[in-house]
C-alpha cells in the first residue's frame, strides 16, 4: 500500500509552479522556433523573436515567462490503493503549494487572484485558491499535472451548443478571428467535443496539457476522426493569416489539441480554451517515495538568439514628444520608447473615470503622456522591477473616449487590438496606441530603468506606477489616423496564403 505524505504533495505542487514561471517546454520552444524559421511577415517574425529571446533569458535568470504568472488549474487522479500520511485535505495541500510558489522571495510570483468576484473582488495576495479537478482511478500513485493560466488567454475562452448536423471546423473557423490577438498566438488551442457543456469545457483545457506534436501527426497520418479534426484545423485556422500577436502572419497556431467524449443524441457541445506563449504545465507522480521535483532543462534546448530592433526603428523621447509628432508614425513601425511613461489597467481606469465623473483631480497629469497597460511581478533582489509584459488592451476600450478627451494623453501602449469605440476615439483625438509583445515580460522588463509608484497604491499590482524606460520595444498598432495593423494585417496575409494555396493547386 503506497502511503503518501502531506509534505511531499506540498512541496511537488511548490516546485512545479515555479518551474513552469520560468522554463517552457522543450516542444514549445522547437515549434516556436520553427515557427519563426518559415515565418516571411517582418512583424510576426520580430514578434516570435522576442518570444523566444524572452524565454532564453527567463530560463537562464530564472523569473517569471510572462508579468500574469496565471491561475493554477490542477488535474489530479487518486489512485484507490493510496493512503495517506496527512492532516489537511488534499485540497488543503494543493493550495499550500500554490501559496508557497507565489510567496517564493528568490523568484516572486505575481498574485492576480481575487475573491468575491462579483463583488469587492480583494486578492487573496498568495494566489489561492487553485481550480482543482480531481478523478478517482486504479492503482496506487498520485497523477497530478498543474498549470498557470494567463487572463489574456482564458479570457478568450469560446463555448457553444451546436446541431449535430453543424459543421465543428466551420464554427471555429468563425470563432477563432472573434478572439482578437488577447490570447497571444502563436500558441495552441485545446477543443473539448462532446460529453456536457462543463465536461466540453474541462475536456479543452486538460488536452492543452499534451505536448505539441501535430508534424508527429502529420507524418504518420491520422487514426480516427479527432485527429483528422487536428490536421484540417491545424491547416485552415494558420490559413486565416492572424499570425504571431495578430499583427498577420504564417503561424497563428503551433497544434490543434481535442479531446472528445460521448454526448446525448440531440447535443454537439464544443469549446475552445486557447493557450498562449506562455504556456505553462508540468506533470508529476507521487509514488510514496518522497516527492516529485521537476527535471532542469538544459540551455542547449533554447536556440541562442539575442533581440535587435531594425535599423529603420524609430527612437522618441518620451519626456519631450509633442502631439504632432505623434501624428507622424506610421503604422507598422517599431519605435524604441525612452524617458518616463506611466502605468494603469482595469481598476486604475475605473478609479480615474470615476473620479473625473466627480469633478475631482486626478492624483495624476495624463497631458502628453503615455500610458502603459501593465501589472509587474515584484522585483527581487537588483531589480527594478520584475516581469512587466503588457496586459491586453481593449479591456480598457470603454474607458479611452474619456481618459483621451479629458486629460489629454496621446498615447496608450498594450496588448493585441483595440476595438472599434477606441479606435474611433484614437482617431478622433488624434492620439496613438502602441503594442508591445504579450509573452515577452522579461525582455521588457530590462528596458525599465526606474519604477515608482504614484497613484492608488493599495491596488497593488494594479496601482498606477511611473516607469523610466530605455528604448523599450514597441510597434504603431494604431495611428493618429485610427489605421489598425490588427486589421490590415491578418487581412493582407490571408490574401498571401490564399495566393499561395492557389498556385500550388495549379502545380499539381
Amino acid at each position: 500500500m503506497t502511503v503518501i505524505k502531506q509534505a511531499d504533495v506540498i512541496a511537488s505542487v511548490a516546485d512545479a509552479l515555479q518551474f513552469i514561471s520560468y522554463y517552457h517546454p522543450k516542444d514549445f520552444v522547437d515549434a516556436m522556433y520553427a515557427a519563426w524559421q518559415r515565418e516571411e511577415s517582418p512583424a510576426a517574425k520580430d514578434a516570435i523573436a522576442q518570444i523566444l529571446v524572452n524565454s532564453r533569458m527567463c530560463a537562464e535568470g530564472k523569473r517569471p515567462i510572462c508579468q500574469d504568472t496565471g491561475i493554477v488549474t490542477v488535474f489530479v487522479k487518486v489512485g484507490m490503493e493510496v493512503q495517506w500520511d496527512a492532516t489537511m485535505s488534499l485540497t488543503d495541500m494543493i493550495n499550500e503549494g500554490v501559496r508557497q510558489a507565489y510567496l517564493n522571495p528568490d523568484n516572486v510570483l505575481r498574485a492576480s487572484i481575487l475573491s468575491d468576484p462579483a463583488g469587492a473582488r480583494k486578492n487573496t495576495k498568495d494566489n489561492t485558491p487553485a481550480v482543482i479537478h480531481y478523478e478517482i482511478v486504479s492503482g496506487n500513485t498520485v497523477d497530478i499535472q498543474v498549470a498557470a493560466k494567463g487572463g489574456g488567454s482564458e479570457n478568450k475562452s469560446k463555448m457553444a451548443m451546436l446541431n449535430p448536423s453543424d459543421s465543428i471546423v466551420d464554427w471555429v473557423l468563425k470563432t477563432v478571428p472573434t478572439m482578437g490577438a488577447g490570447w497571444c498566438p502563436p500558441g495552441m488551442l485545446g477543443i473539448g467535443i462532446g460529453g456536457t457543456a462543463e465536461k466540453a469545457a474541462l475536456m479543452a483545457k486538460e488536452v492543452l496539457m499534451d505536448p505539441i506534436d501535430i508534424h508527429e501527426l502529420k507524418a504518420r497520418g491520422a487514426k480516427n476522426r479527432a485527429e483528422e479534426l487536428r490536421l484540417e484545423l491545424f491547416e485552415k485556422v494558420n490559413e486565416l493569416g492572424i499570425g504571431a500577436q495578430g499583427l498577420g502572419g504564417l503561424t497563428t497556431v503551433l497544434d490543434v489539441k481535442i479531446m472528445d467524449y460521448p454526448t446525448h443524441a440531440a447535443s454537439l457541445p464544443v469549446c475552445i480554451i486557447p493557450n498562449c506563449a506562455a504556456t505553462r504545465h508540468a506533470h508529476f507522480v507521487l509514488d510514496g517515495s518522497g516527492p516529485a521535483f521537476q527535471t532542469p532543462p538544459s540551455l542547449a534546448d533554447w536556440p541562442d538568439m539575442t533581440y535587435q530592433p531594425g535599423a529603420s526603428a524609430r527612437r522618441v523621447n518620451l519626456d519631450t514628444v509633442t502631439p504632432e509628432e505623434v501624428k507622424t508614425w506610421k503604422p507598422g513601425e517599431v519605435i524604441l520608447l525612452s524617458g518616463k511613461m506611466l502605468t494603469g489597467r482595469d481598476a486604475a481606469h475605473k478609479r480615474m473615470v470615476d473620479m473625473l465623473n466627480k469633478g475631482q483631480q486626478l492624483p495624476v497629469d495624463l497631458k502628453n503622456r503615455f500610458i502603459y497597460y501593465v501589472g509587474p511581478v515584484d522585483p527581487v533582489r537588483d531589480e527594478v522591477v520584475g516581469p512587466a509584459g503588457p496586459t491586453t488592451a481593449t479591456r480598457m476600450d470603454k474607458f479611452t473616449r474619456q481618459i483621451l478627451a479629458e486629460t489629454g494623453l496621446i498615447g496608450m501602449i498594450g496588448k493585441s487590438e483595440r476595438g472599434p469605440i477606441a479606435i474611433d476615439a484614437i482617431r478622433d483625438y488624434g492620439a496613438v496606441y502602441l503594442m508591445a509583445v504579450g509573452g515577452a515580460a522579461y525582455l521588457v522588463s530590462k528596458a525599465i530603468v526606474g519604477a515608482k509608484v504614484l497613484a492608488f497604491p493599495e491596488l497593488g499590482m494594479e496601482a498606477v506606477y511611473e516607469f523610466e524606460v530605455k528604448d523599450m520595444p514597441v510597434t504603431v498598432a494604431v495611428d493618429s489616423q485610427g489605421v489598425s495593423v490588427h486589421n490590415t494585417g491578418p487581412a493582407h496575409w490571408k490574401h498571401i496564403i490564399e495566393q499561395k494555396i492557389a498556385v500550388d493547386t495549379l502545380k499539381s
